[in-house]
């Protein structure tokens, strides 16, 4: 029972980085896109913080694939809570 939560959690993490690089890539293109047709975008500061946000994702959930036990949850649940952090204070806030 252990494994397969430890699984799940470590695949819901992994979804979640996907989804920051994603999320990430969009930001980018959405500064960039308003740039060349002369509209403010996003901003550099939330470009800077969705490239760095999905930076740390994607490296704790390496950690988190190569890790065992304690660590290799922590890792995954790390990425978790930065994912909400970057959809509370960069979307919904």
């Amino acid at each position: 029972m252990t494994a397969l939560r430890d699984r799940a959690t470590l695949g819901l993490s992994g979804v979640l980085a996907g989804g920051l690089v994603a999320l990430a890539i969009t930001v980018c293109l959405a500064q960039w896109l308003a740039g060349a047709l002369g509209y403010p975008g996003p901003g550099s500061a939330a470009v800077a913080g969705h490239v760095l946000a999905a930076l740390v994702a994607v490296t704790l959930q390496v950690a988190a694939e190569r890790l065992q036990g304690r660590m290799a949850t922590l890792a995954a649940w790390s990425v978790v809570v930065l994912t909400a952090a970057v959809l509370w204070f960069g979307w919904l806030a």
